[in-house]
C-alpha cells in the first residue's frame, strides 16, 4: 500500500488516497474504495488488500480530511462510535461526492490502471457509491448495506451504469418499509441488481466486525467480484 495526494475540486486543500496494487506489472480495473463512518480503518485496508489480491487497484480516499484527517475507527467501542456519528453529523456528502470524482479520475490515470474505474462503498460508503451512481460516470458501483437509500430515489433516473445493492434484511438503520420503497423505486431499472441478505444485521460483510457473518459475505463479495471483472478487465 502507498499514499497519493489529490486536490480538493472546491480549492480546499489536498486530501490522502490510499493505494494498493496487484502483483506483476500487467494493467488493472480501479475501484474507489469508500469508507464506513470509522474512516480509513484497518477493515478498509483489509478490503483493499483483498481487492489487490484479486487482480484490482484499490483506492481509498480520506473522506473525514476536511475535519480529521487519518481516522482510523473500530466498531469495538462506544467511544469509537461517538466519535464516528460525531464525524458523520459533520460531514458534507456533496463534497464527499466531489472528493470521490477526483478520485476516480485520479484512478483511472493511475501507471497500472487500464481507465476502467468504479466504486465500492461500506454503510456511509454505501450511501456515497449510490451517490456516484447517478452523479458520476463510474463504470460500475456497488453499495454494501447503505443508509438511506430510499431518499435517493428522485436521482435514480440519471443511473446509467451497472449499480449492485447488497442489503442487510434485519439492517437496524435501514428498516423493512425503506428498503421496500428503494426496491419499488429500482423495480424497473434496467442497470440495478439488488440482493437482500436474510437474517444478517448492517455491516454483514465488515472484516472482523461485530455483525460479521461468513456466509452472507462470502456470497456477496463473490458476486461483487464477478461484477467488477465483468465490467473493469
Amino acid at each position: 500500500m502507498h499514499e497519493i495526494k489529490l486536490k480538493a475540486a472546491d480549492g480546499a486543500g489536498e486530501f490522502t488516497a490510499y493505494v494498493w496494487e496487484p502483483k506483476g506489472t500487467a494493467k488493472a480495473g480501479a475501484v474507489v474504495l469508500i469508507q464506513e463512518i470509522f474512516g480509513v480503518n484497518d477493515a478498509l485496508r483489509a478490503t483493499g488488500e483483498e481487492l489487490a489480491a484479486q487482480g484490482f487497484i484499490a483506492i481509498a480516499p480520506d473522506l473525514f480530511w476536511r475535519q480529521k484527517p487519518g481516522v482510523n475507527l473500530t466498531d469495538k467501542s462506544e467511544a469509537e462510535w461517538k466519535q464516528a456519528f460525531e464525524l458523520l453529523n459533520g460531514f458534507d456528502q456533496d463534497k464527499g461526492v466531489e472528493d470521490l470524482k477526483v478520485t476516480l479520475a485520479a484512478a483511472r490515470k493511475l501507471p497500472r490502471g487500464n481507465g476502467n474505474a468504479g466504486t465500492m462503498g461500506f454503510c456511509l460508503g454505501g450511501r456515497m457509491a449510490l451517490l456516484m451512481a447517478t452523479r458520476s460516470d463510474a463504470d460500475v458501483n456497488v453499495s454494501y448495506y447503505g443508509v438511506g437509500l430510499d431518499n435517493l430515489a428522485p436521482e435514480f433516473d440519471n443511473i446509467a451504469s451497472p449499480l449492485m445493492l447488497h442489503i442487510a434484511e434485519k439492517d437496524e438503520y435501514f428498516p423493512a418499509d425503506a428498503q421496500e420503497r428503494l426496491l419499488d423505486a429500482l423495480e424497473d431499472n434496467e442497470w440495478v441488481d439488488a440482493f437482500i441478505y436474510p437474517g444478517v444485521q448492517h455491516a454483514f460483510a465488515r472484516v472482523n466486525g461485530v455483525h460479521y457473518d461468513a456466509r452472507a459475505a462470502v456470497i456477496a463479495n463473490g458476486r461483487t467480484t464477478e461484477l467488477l471483472a465483468e465490467i473493469l478487465e
